[in-house]
């Protein structure tokens, strides 16, 4: 009888001892830690309830738009390097048996030697100003769903082609998402493409901030220098990537070589403080013989020809400019994986279609105003033939040798006939 009790007074002291060194513990010990250098896997993405399917043409449910908010203190212990999963994606080193590496001209030839696919340049036929909706009875929401899904297949096929010859790291980092501008509200990431509609993109997604009630009334100076939208480089790592993986990205591009003689339109050929005495001095001092002192000084009066010696030059006098660099180099397309592209040649019909996919408000359409030189007739292709013919035909090669990516990922014709 006494040996039972010793042994119940045992099991009872056992007991608490037990309950009071868990009691002491603290409950933060249990939790897993997120230690650098350790990339945890994001949940899945919440759609919105009320924003339609796009039956696949968003990959990953990206179309759909979260109602969670962001925070904006997020973790300093954030992983060193990004790595967004990209569909479709080769592997970075060449698997046994694999064809060495070729060099870049080749490597060009054969990518040249593409098949041609379908044209998705035109619009697809909306009515002036009014915005498609989900199940429209005329088929105008399935049409351009269609061209959508029709350009992101090309995009991607593209890439892949180009990205089989290539090693190159898949880690992004905030250099690649340096011109690409955030919409926390509507949750979009705008890839900015300079004349390509950006600075009427930007005022969309200013009035989508609620930092303006009207598009039309925001100045030019406000749009690219007020500092208003918040560029994605900014944020850190964490915020980085969780904007990538779960906001709507989109970009608009155009046709190269009108981009192109756009750009030179409104920088050389009219009086500019930045671009006259920056790259216009330059240009003259290299390619212009027996400039005069006064063209010297200012740097006013560069010629098409001139400026495309200068853009093909490797040894280039001044650097390269965002307003004639290549789509590839200013929105990765090839690493970040856009849910839209839309083209400048439709660009009613695409954006106003982009807004309604991102539940704009209603009375919100893309301005159709032109924001600089509005007295001055927009580039079109026939004026950029004009220009390109002042070029001889080794020179148009060039040129669309060094644009050959942008005309391949975006599925644009070759501007001349003797063009390969």
């Amino acid at each position: 009888m006494r040996l039972a009790c010793m042994f119940s007074s045992v099991l009872l002291f056992g007991a608490a001892g037990l309950l009071l060194f868990i009691s002491l513990q603290d409950p933060t010990e249990f939790a897993p830690q997120q230690v650098p250098g350790v990339q945890f896997s994001m949940r899945p993405q919440r759609p919105h309830k009320d924003l339609p399917s796009l039956g696949g043409g968003f990959p990953n449910g990206n179309s759909r738009i979260p109602t969670e908010r962001v925070p904006r203190d997020l973790s300093s212990r954030a992983p060193k390097g990004l790595h967004v999963p990209m569909p479709d994606q080769s592997p970075p080193h060449l698997k046994p048996g694999a064809r060495p590496r070729l060099p870049q001209r080749r490597r060009r030839l054969l990518i040249k030697k593409m098949p041609a696919a379908t044209n998705t340049n035109s619009s697809a036929g909306t009515a002036a100003g009014v915005r498609p909706e989900p199940g429209a009875p005329d088929g105008r929401w399935a049409d351009l769903q269609r061209a959508q899904q029709e350009r992101k297949r090309l995009m991607r096929e593209a890439c892949a082609k180009y990205r089989a010859s290539s090693s190159r790291s898949r880690a992004i980092t905030p250099r690649h998402v340096s011109r690409i501008f955030v919409e926390d509200r509507h949750r979009v990431l705008y890839c900015e493409v300079p004349k390509a509609g950006c600075s009427n993109w930007k005022r969309v997604l200013m009035v989508l901030a609620g930092l303006a009630s009207s598009a039309a009334g925001i100045q030019h100076d406000t749009v690219h220098y007020g500092g208003a939208l918040r560029r994605l480089d900014t944020f850190d790592r964490q915020g980085i990537l969780h904007r990538l993986s779960t906001y709507t990205k989109m970009l608009f591009v155009r046709e190269p070589f009108e981009r192109l003689v756009s750009a030179f339109r409104d920088k050389f050929e009219h009086p500019n403080s930045y671009y006259h005495p920056v790259f216009g001095k330059a240009i003259l001092a290299r390619y212009r013989a027996n400039a005069s002192r006064e063209a010297l000084r200012t740097g006013s009066g560069v010629r098409f020809p001139e400026f495309v010696q200068y853009l093909l030059d490797v040894h280039r006098p001044v650097g390269m400019d965002i307003h004639w660099d290549h789509v590839g180099r200013l929105c990765n397309p090839c690493l970040i994986n856009y849910d839209f592209v839309g083209k400048f040649e439709s660009m009613e019909d695409d954006a106003n279609f982009f807004l309604s996919l991102v539940r704009a408000p209603r009375n919100l359409t893309f301005p159709r105003f032109k924001d600089r030189h509005s007295q001055e007739a927009r580039t079109t292709a026939r004026i950029a033939r004009q220009y390109f013919a002042q070029l001889s035909a080794p020179q148009r090669q060039r040129a669309y040798d060094f644009y050959y990516m942008d005309y391949l990922m975006f599925n644009y014709s070759k501007p001349f006939a003797d063009l390969y």
